[in-house]
């Protein structure tokens, strides 16, 4: 595996990549990466020969009040699982490297819509920068497939929506959430939870598969579901942040109509704020 720091260094392996006949995979990261990250990498690799993962904490998608500086950075580390996950490529550059004119005077893409209510709602401005750097890195990279994790699910769907309205040439792939045994989503955050923390957190991934399983069930009443599901979530010693039933393709508020609804979750334990989601088919036409 290639580790490459600049535009420059990156443009020119994925050239040599194309120019060898290969179908090259994307998957922007953050960093400090556990299995969610290392099965959207193995999942690139099934779909393309040349399998490049960015590692980028990216201060336009943090809010003022937020966790950029405290976000942890093991890169050492995450080269080891990159390579053994098959990755060709690591692209991590310098915040310099990424805004080279600064933040403030940076071209902002943003998507209206689906970046609105839920995690757009808790974190004003935060998809503008998470689709602003995408949108550098799909230019940077110019790949054939880019693959996202489910549990950013309206991330995802911000995403698919960018590349539509903009004519992206870029295949997105969606890889499911993956959990650890007791049902908790992986996620970098998790670290931050102490012991009493992590034994609560699978609350969160509880409560929701009880209401999927009562929607499957068929109860329709989703204001009175959601307000159970709050209650149950409080009782258990998180915060709420938002917890909603909305169309899984448009992200529309459900209604008795919706085909597949995605039930999603955002709450604080502590300090950490945990966010979660399952999709469930209503049978609804």
């Amino acid at each position: 595996m290639n580790v490459v720091r600049t535009i420059a260094d990156l443009r020119a392996a994925v050239t040599r990549a194309r120019g060898e006949g290969k179908r090259v995979g994307f998957v922007p990261t953050m960093g400090n990466l556990h299995d969610g990250h290392i099965a959207l990498v193995r999942k690139a690799g099934q779909r393309a020969d040349f399998v490049v993962t960015s590692i980028f904490v990216n201060p336009l998608q943090f809010g003022p009040n937020e966790d950029l500086a405290s976000y942890p950075r093991t890169l050492a580390a995450d080269q080891d699982k990159l390579f053994e996950a098959g990755c060709h490529l690591l692209f991590a550059p310098t915040v310099e490297e990424m805004y080279p004119s600064g933040q403030a005077l940076q071209t902002i893409v943003s998507v209206p819509g689906v970046s609105e209510g839920l995690c757009g709602g808790s974190r004003p401005g935060h998809f503008d920068g998470v689709s602003t750097i995408v949108t550098k890195l799909f230019n940077m990279v110019l790949p054939d497939l880019a693959v996202f994790g489910e549990k950013d699910f309206q991330q995802l769907a911000v995403i698919r929506t960018m590349v539509r309205d903009l004519n992206m040439p870029v295949q997105i792939i969606g890889e499911p959430i993956v959990r650890a045994e007791d049902g908790l989503a992986l996620s970098s955050r998790n670290g931050y939870l102490s012991a009493d923390e992590r034994a609560t957190a699978p609350v969160l991934y509880r409560t929701l598969s009880q209401l999927a399983q009562r929607v499957r069930g068929g109860e329709r009443d989703y204001p009175a579901l959601l307000a159970e599901g709050e209650n149950a979530l409080r009782s258990a010693g998180l915060r709420p942040d938002y917890l909603e039933a909305r169309d899984a393709l448009t992200l529309q508020p459900a209604t008795e109509q919706t085909p597949q609804v995605a039930i999603l979750a955002a709450a604080f334990l502590g300090k950490t704020r945990l966010i979660d989601n399952l999709l469930v088919e209503t049978g609804a036409h």
